[in-house]
């Protein structure tokens, strides 16, 4: 008897993991009251992920949502009409290559922008905070006294650039990001702690390479963090150090 429960429990788990799965980046989790949203807007936004990422359903209808979430059509309307109208979710649409058919789908790639923009702001403000608590002390964050400014850093200009980040690398690329390509960055600030100052440089290493493409640069910041490289000087002698090496 106990072996066919323990059947039966593994071919429910294995039923669970064709069925598909949704990942959420913890940086939306923690940003959505940040950026204006409410409980509703965040489930809404969670369950159209699903429907596109579990289901492969681009353009859910307003009664398969409301289903769904257990709420009116008309709630779930005036909730994507608040969010297209805050610039968080859009509807994009495009043609089949091959049979020329047009269809919808829902972008919400100004969400993970946001996202991203008020992860880098509360950053900022963190970092701001405790620079002042320790200027009380007599020493700053970076353990120098106050008014010192390290060589090579811009000071308080190249911290308020910080939620700039995507724009940056919207303009290295010359087109917007990916919804993917947001989540990539979201990751790097808010999972791995690459601080905004070492990202920017990997970028700049990746076009100086001529290899701008996310793949690269995550690899330049996960050599850089195996190496304990935690600033732009430390990262500029990593790299004239690898380029001296000769490695491709």
């Amino acid at each position: 008897m106990k072996d066919e429960i323990w059947k039966a429990y593994a071919r429910g788990l294995a039923d669970a993991m064709k069925s598909g799965g949704v990942y959420i980046p913890s940086v939306l989790l923690r940003t959505y009251r940040g950026i204006g949203l409410d409980d509703g807007d965040l489930l809404l936004l969670i369950q159209l992920m699903a429907f596109q990422m579990a289901e492969n359903n681009d353009f859910p209808t307003p009664e398969q949502l409301a289903e769904r979430m257990g709420r009116p059509v008309n709630t779930v309307v005036q909730t994507l009409r608040h969010l297209m109208k805050e610039g968080l979710l859009t509807i994009e649409e495009e043609a089949d290559p091959l049979t020329g058919i047009r269809s919808e789908r829902y972008d919400w790639t100004s969400w993970l922008i946001r996202a991203g923009q008020q992860a880098a702001n509360m950053k900022r403000e963190a970092a701001a905070a405790a620079s002042a608590a320790a200027a009380q002390s007599g020493v700053t964050a970076n353990g120098r006294r106050p008014g010192i400014q390290p060589s090579g850093q811009a000071g308080s200009n190249e911290v308020d650039s910080s939620s700039n980040l995507f724009a940056v690398f919207e303009q290295e690329f010359g087109r917007p990001l990916s919804p993917m390509e947001c989540e990539t960055i979201a990751a790097w600030l808010d999972q791995d702690r690459y601080s905004d100052e070492i990202i920017r440089f990997a970028l700049k290493e990746a076009v100086f390479a001529g290899k701008l493409h996310f793949r690269y640069i995550d690899r330049i910041l996960l050599e850089w963090s195996r190496n304990r490289v935690t600033n732009a000087d430390e990262a500029r002698a990593h790299a004239q150090k690898f380029r001296g090496g000769g490695r491709n």
